[in-house]
């Protein structure tokens, strides 16, 4: 069943799926809307509010690994299973993830990977997010689903995430492994501020900016393969050789390996800790800001 999964589905194809009452065992929607504290909104009310008919809310600082200071990481194999489980999601489920942004998809690229590394190939981004399901006149509801419980079997793809240790020994070897960053480009370069007001910008040896409003077009649907060939030939990345990607928290840059499996490279791994982790970590000469090079050249 999974090599039949498309990565991404149109709205149309889960419209067609609600309409003829599919929504069950067989296929889940979850609405995976998560937003930095500084936006100011509460994806969970605003899921009561305003939903696709017959989805869940998939929290992914809920989700997560607890005992960790970092945001969101990931939670152990039996965490996830005991939590989609809950969601009435099983092995032979196939799960449809969106998210509620404006500028189409978000962070519902995150829940489909943690999906993919748990093992669960049967996972798709729903094409456009709720922006784009909306501006085609689907329907939405307030109503709540009911699930029942369902038997969940998690195993953790562990090559796929990278701790701090392995992208420092990356840099400390002249960057062996490419390493795409999803963040802005004022961001990467140090010029902008950092959502998080213990974290400044910048970016770490070697590493290439792509960032992740880039994977998609202005109605907020993923560029076609064309573009998205051209957009990694252009930032001189070679999909045919090892590729880790990192952004903020290990959100965003779920967009980098949902486009690259789009073209045929499923096995872009994540650096889950991300910039947070590193800025904390990693000894200063490892952190690399314009901003901050053009003010020591001033002095």
């Amino acid at each position: 069943m999974a090599a039949s999964i498309r990565a991404l589905v149109p709205g149309q194809w889960l419209a067609e799926a609600i309409g003829n009452n599919l929504v069950g065992p067989k296929l889940r929607i979850l609405d995976t809307s998560w937003y930095l504290p500084k936006t100011k909104r509460d994806p969970r009310a605003e899921f009561a509010q305003k939903h696709i008919p017959g989805s869940s809310f998939f929290d992914i600082d809920d989700c997560c690994d607890k005992t960790s200071k970092l945001d969101h990481m990931l939670p152990t194999s039996d965490q996830f299973a005991q939590y989609v489980g809950d969601l009435g999601i099983g092995n032979e489920t196939h799960v449809v993830v969106y998210d509620t942004s404006g500028l189409g998809s978000f962070s519902a690229p995150r829940v489909w990977w943690m999906f993919r590394v748990f093992g669960h190939m049967s996972v798709s981004v729903l094409d456009g997010g709720l922006k784009h399901w909306e501006a085609n006149g689907h329907k939405v509801t307030s109503e709540p689903t009911k699930v029942e419980r369902a038997h969940f079997t998690a195993t953790l793809n562990q090559p796929w995430v990278k701790n701090y240790e392995e992208v420092l020994e990356n840099v400390r070897t002249g960057g062996q492994v490419q390493v795409v960053d999803a963040r802005s480009e004022g961001r990467f370069n140090g010029t902008e501020p950092e959502p998080r007001e213990d974290i400044k910008p910048g970016h770490f040896p070697g590493a290439i900016n792509m960032p992740f409003t880039s994977f998609m077009d202005a109605s907020g649907k993923e560029l076609g393969t064309e573009c998205l060939t051209s957009l990694f030939r252009k930032a001189g990345v070679d999909l045919k050789k090892p590729l880790w990607a990192s952004c903020g928290s290990g959100v965003t840059t779920c967009h980098v390996v949902l486009a690259a499996h789009l073209l045929g490279h499923p096995g872009v791994c994540v650096y889950d800790g991300s910039w947070t982790e590193w800025f904390k970590r990693a000894p200063p000469e490892y952190i690399i800001a314009e901003k901050e090079e053009n003010e020591g050249k001033g002095k």
